[in-house]
């Protein structure tokens, strides 16, 4: 039996159990849009821009550790999305894209928005440097099999975005249903690797003979679902943990063993322990250059006082940053099993006398630093007072996206984070406008949970239109704009090292401005409000959060550094120092006072 190849493709994604497919239209797929529309499982969620279809299937992606389904035209719909995509690849999120191209008996002859400058329907090269494969269907009966691939190379080994590229007339082409059948009969997981025993005992006679050990965990071990194991581990041996900013919520910032985040936002505390260690376990992190302030040398990390071990299910990234005593390709769910059997089998349970006291006594001396500017009533309001009234009134199970700037390296520094994966980062790229787009995915993932963003009015400003989805499918999540009338970032960092801010600031005829992004909001009927002083926040944020629909609050904010006790080299390259040369110490050794605030 013959059928419509758009028809089977529908089927094929309501057998994977896909529930949405998030996209704009284009005439290269509207076939594909006359068989969603048919569909009774499958539902098609319409933004108005390409990338809050690539962010918002981030979002989902990340919220049930499935790959997502991002549907785009060619051209300029593709082009459009290729941040959401990168920034997907970058946080290692699963995705399957599939872009609408020229007909195939067209390609070269220039049809309607054909990229072709450096060979014929070549619109899929456009996607090679982030996805894991870019695949273009050539032939209707290798389009199953296509199909199956990707989605199994996007959620295997490191997950990432895979593209088909499908020419247009591929989706309106009959094909025999013998094709899809073959592959539906296809098993959806690959297994993935585990350590070998005699590795296992290696890392556990290291940890277990340790003097100092650390154990640095980033996103993967939220990715691997190895939560349980890594607090098991920790606890067993009294090791304590530092993480990444991806790594938040892989143990609780409540835990006493957790020291907090690294790097150039991290500070002097978790910096010193992670530098002194003489083991240091990374568990799914890359070593990346925030986390290890730049790679320079004593100050998060120092490879002649300590033994690496590194686990990661990337064997590109094992060895990448630091030399290894061991490196190991593993799923770190799987890794953690074998490492604590291998443990339990050589030692008991370890106490490190007086480790989660002086623990505790950072924190606590932390957290009364910070008490009388988070309690500070000034207007506009400190941002560290906006994280305290958000962290007093949202549930420890809500899920809260971050953007750029005090959203994110601030909440990764001093907001707790209870459970895993109630905190969504955007890390690698560092995407404005991620969290605004990522919450509305988050949100039909998980419609159950209260779902935020933390986010700048630069970051927001970026694509305001996300709000019409919102609007147009009754996605009930909060946006909090935390608005300095800036893209404060980088307005500090450029203050601190040319006394301007030229570019980066929003002003007219020298006063602060912006879009009333309240009234912007309810121009799209979404409910909002802009915040008139720091008393009225916490009850606003609270009617918003119980709103069950779609909220927009405008809070003004104070643009103040979030405190940086590591070191970035870019404030070395803007004010040069004698001894540091390409992110190289040349004499003496770096200091963390050295560093410049960036926000």
């Amino acid at each position: 039996m013959k059928k419509l190849i758009s028809e089977q493709l529908v089927e094929y994604l309501e057998n994977r159990d896909t529930k949405y497919v998030f996209g704009l239209c284009g005439h290269t797929v509207i076939a594909m849009l006359d068989a969603l529309e048919k569909s009774e499982k499958l539902k098609y969620i319409s933004v108005r821009h390409e990338q809050i279809a690539s962010t918002a299937a981030d979002g989902y992606a990340r919220a049930t550790g499935k790959a997502s389904v991002v549907m785009c035209h060619l051209g300029p719909g593709l082009t459009n999305a290729t941040t959401g995509v990168a920034n997907a690849q970058a946080d290692s999120i699963p995705m399957v894209v599939i872009a609408g191209d020229v007909p195939s008996y067209y390609f070269g002859k220039h049809p309607h928005q054909e990229v072709n400058l450096h060979a014929d329907g070549s619109q899929y090269e456009i996607y090679r440097p982030f996805v894991k494969r870019a695949f273009r269907i050539d032939t209707p009966e290798l389009f199953p099999e296509i199909l199956d691939r990707a989605f199994r190379l996007a959620e295997s080994g490191r997950p990432g975005p895979v593209l088909i590229s499908v020419p247009m007339d591929m989706f309106s082409r009959e094909l025999d249903t013998r094709f899809f059948e073959r592959v539906q009969n296809n098993n959806l997981k690959t297994i993935r690797p585990s350590l070998e025993r005699e590795t296992a005992k290696k890392i556990a006679k290291l940890l277990v003979e340790a003097e100092r050990p650390v154990i640095h965990v980033g996103g993967g071990v939220i990715l691997s679902k190895a939560t349980e194991e890594l607090k098991e581990l920790v606890e067993y041996l009294d090791i304590p943990v530092s993480r990444t900013l991806m790594g938040q919520g892989a143990l609780s910032d409540r835990h006493p063993l957790m020291l907090g985040m690294t790097g150039f936002w991290g500070t002097d505390f978790i910096n010193d322990k992670t530098s002194n260690a003489d083991v240091i376990l990374g568990l799914g992190t890359r070593f990346a250059e925030a986390d290890s302030s730049s790679w320079y040398k004593g100050v998060t990390f120092n490879e002649d006082n300590t033994k690496f071990i590194q686990i990661d299910i990337a064997e590109e990234e094992v060895g990448r940053n630091y030399p290894l005593e061991i490196g190991a390709v593993a799923d770190i769910k799987l890794a953690l099993q074998e490492i604590l059997k291998a443990v339990k089998e050589i030692s008991g349970p370890i106490e490190r006398k007086g480790l989660k006291e002086e623990i505790a006594k950072f924190k606590h001396d932390f957290k009364e630093a910070n008490k009388k500017i988070e309690n500070d009533l000034r207007f506009p309001m400190t941002p560290q007072k906006i994280l305290k009234d958000v962290r007093e009134v949202l549930p420890e199970d809500a899920i809260i996206c971050t953007d750029v700037g005090w959203n994110k390296n601030g909440v990764g520094q001093q907001f707790d984070i209870v459970n895993p994966g109630t905190i969504i980062h955007p890390g690698g790229f560092a995407t404005m406008g991620f969290g605004s787009a990522a919450l509305l995915g988050v949100k039909l993932a998980k419609p159950d949970k209260k779902v935020i963003t933390l986010i700048g009015d630069g970051g927001f400003g970026t694509n305001p239109s996300v709000l019409a989805c919102a609007k147009e499918y009754n996605i009930p999540v909060v946006w909090v704009v935390m608005n300095n009338y800036a893209f404060g970032t980088i307005a500090g960092l450029e203050k601190s090292h040319y006394n301007h801010n030229f570019g980066t600031v929003f002003k007219i005829d020298g006063e602060p401005y912006n879009p009333e992004w309240a009234d912007i909001a309810k121009g799209y009927g979404i409910k909002a409000k802009k915040v008139k002083s720091a008393e009225e926040f916490k009850e606003a944020f609270e009617e918003a959060l119980n709103s069950n629909e779609p909220y927009l609050l405008d809070v003004p904010m104070e643009n103040i550094p979030v405190p940086t006790d590591g070191i970035w080299n870019i404030n070395d390259i803007y004010t040069p120092k004698d001894n540091v040369f390409e992110g190289h110490l040349m004499s003496g050794e770096a200091t963390r006072s050295s560093h410049v605030s960036t926000d």
